[in-house]
């Protein structure tokens, strides 16, 4: 798979972990009722330790670990900050996780309904994001993203040994190719092998959808 091309009219990569990723995706798929168009939802598996540090926290909220500096801290202390302001705003129910999360295993989880039940995908990510930031998911548990499968009827008997083998190696190669094609956080969209990081471009996005037509709009992070 090519991290720049597919046969959809628009790449969109997320990461269940990202708060700003659960916040795009509504945005996002009003371009689908705008336009008619085909999204292919990609995950990026973000390491979040390489560059904001790490922490953990207790079931009280007090932080127990932490390897992060005060400006990592104040970086993360701002970006929840933000994210929340919106959420409120749209009545979004999002809590802080209470560690850094791997979620290889909950986007292998992704790829396998894709690949075998593509009708139920939407529905499929609208459960794992919205259980995930109420702190009702543990997206490094095998058993539990089946449990989710199950609860909408998507025939999970495969995954466990999906994400022992083919799963990840998947996984694995193409997350390796996407820093290397300029594609580093998320949101992030492409659109003719062009890449957008942010939801604030999504004003651009929709301008190129549309034809282009009159001037190019500015950059801007609004609710819709």
């Amino acid at each position: 798979m090519d991290p720049l091309r597919s046969e959809a009219d628009l790449i969109v990569y997320l990461d269940v972990k990202s708060p700003y990723a659960y916040l795009s995706i509504d945005p996002t798929r009003k371009l689908i009722r705008e336009f008619g168009i085909s999204i292919d939802w990609r995950p990026l598996t973000l390491n979040i330790p390489s560059f904001l540090g790490s922490a953990k926290a207790d079931s009280t909220g007090q932080v127990v670990e932490s390897n992060r500096t005060p400006r990592q801290w104040q970086s993360v202390r701002y970006a929840y900050m933000d994210v929340k302001r919106y959420a409120r705003r749209r009545d979004i129910l999002l809590y802080g996780p209470r560690k850094i999360w791997d979620t290889s295993l909950v986007h292998m989880s992704w790829m396998y309904v894709q690949e075998r039940d593509l009708e139920k995908f939407d529905t499929y990510i609208d459960e794992i994001f919205l259980r995930f930031w109420k702190r009702e998911l543990d997206v490094e548990d095998a058993q539990v993203l089946q449990d989710v499968m199950d609860s909408i009827q998507i025939d999970s008997a495969g995954f466990a040994d999906y994400a022992d083998g083919s799963g990840r190696e998947s996984h694995d190669e193409f997350q390796g190719k996407l820093h290397g094609s300029g594609i580093f956080g998320v949101p992030t969209y492409v659109i003719n092998q062009e890449v957008f990081f942010g939801r604030e471009h999504l004003p651009m996005v929709r301008w190129i959808l549309g034809g282009k037509l009159g001037s190019p709009p500015d950059i801007e992070y609004s609710l819709d």
